[in-house]
Order: structure tokens, then C-alpha cells, then sequence
């Protein structure tokens, strides 16, 4: 199995668990079904405008991808970070702190801002209203294992944040979602491929990305 997928009813959570050998933050183009390394696709970091070609520089936030960092736009909901330095180590900051950024470049990694829900297992202050509706998605350390969680159905953000708590989310940082922006897709084995939203879209600039 590749990516673990596990559905906590009670919490109206499905939590995708990741079997990964390297984290990247593709940035361009998004990686295909047709790479078989290839095990988990979703939209990170906020895109600003919807152009027609791509640019760092349109991307909320600075960010690391492929080893090398970029300057992206400022962006006020940007209070966190997720950081990976490679093999097994990754960490999440709160705020942005742009030491670990640089230290994932050095270290051919990846990182992306963007808004922290959860911090050494608290809620953190948030611009978001907690009665915001929709089908939320985070990046979250659960039991020490990275896993992406997603409300069932559309809910309230505080309902989504408290399920996460309750989910034992020890860190929680928002990807982006809404019509299009939550195309993503998975390979839960070998010869299967599962589509988490469909593509609507081709405005997305940037997607955090599993390895097998």
C-alpha cells in the first residue's frame, strides 16, 4: 500500500497517510498519474491571480521546491510553514520562520506557507471565521506520521479545526481548496489511482507532492 486512507465517521474526517520516501513542492505544472513514483498530489500554498502562464512570484509566500527558494507574494493568512529537509525530516513552523526555509533549500527539500490551524497541539489565532463553510483539507502530524485530512462534506471551519484536535492532530497547517483548487488524486496501491476532486481548472500554481 502506498497511501494508507483511513475514515474516522465519527469525526467526518478521511485521513490520507502517505508511505513516502521524498517530499517536493512542484510548482508549474502538476505532477501526473502517469509518473509511478508518484503517490499523493494537493494543492498547497494560495495562488494570487489566475494567469495564463506561471510565475513563483504569484505564489502566497516565499516557498522551496525542487531545492531552490522563491520569492512569492506577501500574504497576511501565511503564519505558518511546513518545511522538509529530506529523508524523514520535516517540521512545521509557527510563525513562518525563514531559517528552516533556507535550510530545506540547502538540503534539496521543499516548503510552503500558509495558514496554521493547530501548533504544539493547540488552535492558533486565525483570520478564517470559525462559521466559514466548506470541504476543508490540511497537512497534519497525527501520532508523529504526515497525513493529509479532509472534512467528509462541507462544515464550519471551527467544526473542522475541533475535529482535527480531536483526530489528535498535533500540527495542522490549511492547503487550498474551493472549486478547483482542491483537484487532487492519490495511489492508494500499485495499479490504482484515486481522484480526491475533479479538475475543473488550470489556475493552480503549486502542489505538494508524495513519493513512493
Amino acid at each position: 500500500m502506498f497511501v494508507e486512507i483511513t475514515r474516522h465517521n465519527s469525526l467526518g474526517l478521511v485521513a490520507y497517510y502517505p508511505q513516502f520516501s521524498r517530499i517536493d513542492l512542484v510548482c508549474g505544472t502538476m505532477p501526473s498519474p502517469a509518473d509511478p513514483s508518484v503517490i499523493l498530489v494537493a494543492e498547497a500554498a494560495y495562488t494570487g491571480e489566475l494567469l495564463d502562464t506561471f510565475a513563483h512570484s504569484n505564489i502566497a509566500g516565499d516557498h522551496v521546491s525542487g531545492g531552490t527558494l522563491h520569492r512569492g507574494y506577501h500574504c497576511k493568512r501565511n503564519t505558518g510553514a511546513f518545511v522538509y529537509y529530506g529523508g524523514n525530516e520535516w517540521a512545521f513552523t509557527y510563525p513562518v520562520d525563514p531559517d528552516s526555509m533556507a535550510a530545506a533549500a540547502r538540503s534539496g527539500g521543499a516548503a510552503f506557507g500558509q495558514e496554521m490551524i493547530i501548533s504544539r497541539g493547540q488552535l492558533t489565532p486565525i483570520a478564517r471565521e470559525d462559521d466559514n463553510h466548506n470541504i476543508f483539507r490540511a497537512l497534519c502530524e497525527v501520532g508523529g506520521r504526515l497525513c493529509v485530512v479532509e472534512s467528509v462534506e462541507a462544515v464550519d471551519f471551527g467544526v473542522f479545526r475541533r475535529s482535527l484536535l480531536r483526530l489528535g492532530a498535533a500540527e495542522a497547517i490549511y492547503m487550498d481548496m474551493g472549486s478547483g483548487w482542491n483537484h487532487a488524486w492519490c495511489r492508494p496501491t500499485a495499479d490504482s489511482i484515486l481522484t480526491l476532486h475533479p479538475h475543473t481548472h488550470d489556475y493552480c500554481t503549486n502542489w505538494i507532492t508524495f513519493y513512493r
